[in-house]
């Protein structure tokens, strides 16, 4: 099969924990893959250089999720190296804890900068760019229905996630593309274990009925789920959490 036959998908952050094991998991699927960085080159390089390595196709692109010319400019290299877009996976983003009482303003800015722009950037581009038959999948957090201390402003940022990628799905109606969004729990990722003691990571990996934190490879089965054979799942918040309640 060339690799103008190929599915291809954009990962934003593609590089980081959940983000790499999409990638990997499309890549598996015979998805072509773009792994987007906003920082780390080196590391995206060396992801998609293992895809290509082992027979698949891959590259690296970089640039900020809320900076409009460069995921234009990301989108423009996807397509030109492979044709076209057919999947955009959103998992760009960050997490600053904090009660709201205290949180520094400056920090909700950039936040809700990099969550909320940028999901919207880059869900702007996929809506006028990706194919028919294709998928949008926004991250959000399990933590909207949990409500756990210190995530107030990290929450209100992934609420707002949610209510663009449910309007988004009912506004490409008739051109046959996907938007959902996938609210993971706890997972075992450097952006969720940063600041933890080990005490807060096992209750955390208590509180669900499975007993364990999610690995990013859970993760990744639900997007590779709504970017494959989920077409009758649209307009949906996806909970990936072991029944976290």
């Amino acid at each position: 099969m060339s690799t103008q036959q190929k599915r291809v998908a954009l990962v934003t952050g593609g590089s980081g924990g959940i983000g790499r094991a999409v990638v990997e998991r499309l890549s598996r699927d015979g998805f072509a893959v773009a792994v987007h960085y906003a920082g780390n080159a080196a590391r995206a390089e060396q992801i998609a250089g293992t895809i290509t390595g082992a027979g698949g196709a891959a590259i690296a692109v970089g640039g900020d999720v809320a900076d409009e010319q460069a995921m234009t400019a990301a989108f423009d290299a996807t397509e030109a190296a492979f044709g076209g877009i057919d999947v955009v996976v959103n998992t760009a983003g960050i997490m600053l804890l904090s009660p709201i009482a205290t949180l520094g303003l400056d920090d909700l800015d950039r936040m809700h900068r990099i969550n909320i722009r940028g999901t919207f950037v880059v869900s702007q581009l996929a809506a006028n760019r990706v194919r028919a038959g294709g998928a949008i999948v926004n991250f959000s957090t399990s933590v909207t229905r949990t409500q756990f201390p210190t995530y107030g402003a990290y929450v209100a940022s992934k609420a707002a996630v949610e209510a663009m990628t449910l309007v988004l799905a009912r506004e490409l109606r008739g051109k046959d593309i996907t938007v959902n969004a996938v609210a993971p729990g706890p997972t075992a990722t450097p952006l969720f274990l940063e600041g933890k003691d080990e005490t807060a990571v096992a209750n955390l990996a208590k509180a669900a009925p499975l007993e364990r934190l999610g690995q990013p490879e859970d993760i990744a089965e639900a997007v590779a789920f709504l970017a494959g054979p989920a077409r009758w799942v649209n307009g949906q918040v996806l909970f990936a959490n072991g029944g976290l309640a």
